[in-house]
């Protein structure tokens, strides 16, 4: 045994020793957290957003959470495309096409027309489109979610939680797949008043009219998105529910420059998980749950299954959305909203009126 200057005690280690401490050092790796690779699979998954980045904390994200999840657990290969403005859907779709991709997802209802036109011009290719159709396409599955079913539950708790009696909603762009959210906040919220007798004014969306307030595009945390904020604010609402992706930001300045003590509702994914910073004033989040079903689907195609155009709807009732938990809410509303659910599901309640 020899000593360093430094004091550090150095030993000689003969032939058989060495051997001996190499397989017990390969011993210990093995029990110390050294997980296997995913195995490897022939197969690659795609995807191209939606305006916005990939990191969106909303349908982007979700969508490209399933990517990596299927190339962690499953071992396929990815590729992605984010795009910027509309005009890159087209370019985007082609690059995904030229990747060789056996399963491209086209995330947003803006995609539409796109996905449909990659699809006809590659019969032999695999596409699915999230909160889109399919124009007559076999080898285009659609995804779809009744997110009015969720977002009613949370329009009664909205109402029941709300001290002014004033809520309020917006959107990022008029289109279905966003005022679903808010045909379904204001029907629950009306139901509430109903079933009390307690006005409740639901600022932001009138489902009759098909009037309301909208940012024009999907923008994060915009200033358009914390002027409609502030301005339902200004007017009563203790309660906000966004519906445009990550706009939470913008409203969680608009409460605080207010000086209020009101809450918002997340969409998408559950935002004070995903933005935890904000989880002290979140009410709860209305879930659209599309890592799920984009993963299921990448897991049974890269598994053998054979593409199928058939059209997934997530429900209550299947857990493609729902509320996710939240101890704002007390244990006496969560039994409500638990009742309202099962109605919605066996259909004695309608989220749509």
């Amino acid at each position: 045994m020899a000593e360093l200057s430094g004091g550090t005690i150095v030993s000689t280690i003969t032939g058989t020793a060495l051997k001996t401490l190499s397989i017990a050092a390969v011993a210990a790796l093995a029990f110390t957290g050294c997980a296997p690779a995913a195995p490897s699979v022939d197969f690659k998954a795609c995807a191209v957003s939606d305006e916005g980045s990939w990191n969106d904390k909303s349908f982007n994200e979700s969508v490209y959470d399933a990517l990596v999840q299927a190339k962690d657990e499953l071992g396929v290969e990815i590729a992605d495309a984010e795009s910027n403005s509309a005009e890159d859907f087209g370019p985007n779709l082609q690059a995904m096409v030229d990747a060789a991709c056996d399963v491209t997802f086209a995330v947003g209802f803006n995609l539409v027309a796109a996905v449909n036109e990659a699809a006809k011009a590659n019969p032999d290719m695999h596409f699915v489109t999230i909160d889109g159709w399919s124009e007559g396409n076999a080898n285009l599955k659609p995804v779809g979610y009744a997110m009015e079913q969720s977002s009613y539950l949370a329009g009664y708790a909205a109402a029941a939680y709300s001290t002014t009696k004033v809520i309020g909603t917006y959107g990022g762009m008029q289109i279905d797949a966003v005022t679903a959210f808010m045909d379904g906040f204001y029907y629950g919220a009306k139901a509430y008043e109903k079933e009390t007798g307690t006005a409740v004014t639901v600022l932001g969306w009138d489902p009759v009219a098909k009037t309301g307030d909208f940012m024009g595009d999907f923008a994060p945390n915009s200033g358009v998105s914390k002027t409609i904020a502030a301005t339902q604010i200004e007017a009563g609402a203790d309660v906000i529910f966004p519906v445009g992706g990550d706009q939470f930001g913008a409203v969680s300045e608009a409460l605080s420059e207010a000086g209020s003590n009101g809450v918002m509702i997340g969409v998408d994914k559950n935002i004070a998980v995903t933005s935890p910073e904000y989880a002290d004033i979140v009410l709860t989040s209305v879930e659209k749950r599309m890592t799920a079903a984009t993963f299921n689907i990448i897991k049974d195609l890269a598994g053998g299954a054979a593409f199928n155009g058939d059209y997934y709807i997530g429900t209550l009732e299947n857990d493609g959305t729902g509320l996710s938990d939240s101890t704002l809410i007390s244990d006496e509303l969560w039994t409500k909203l638990d009742e309202l659910k099962a109605g919605i599901i066996d259909g004695s309640i309608d989220p749509k009126a």
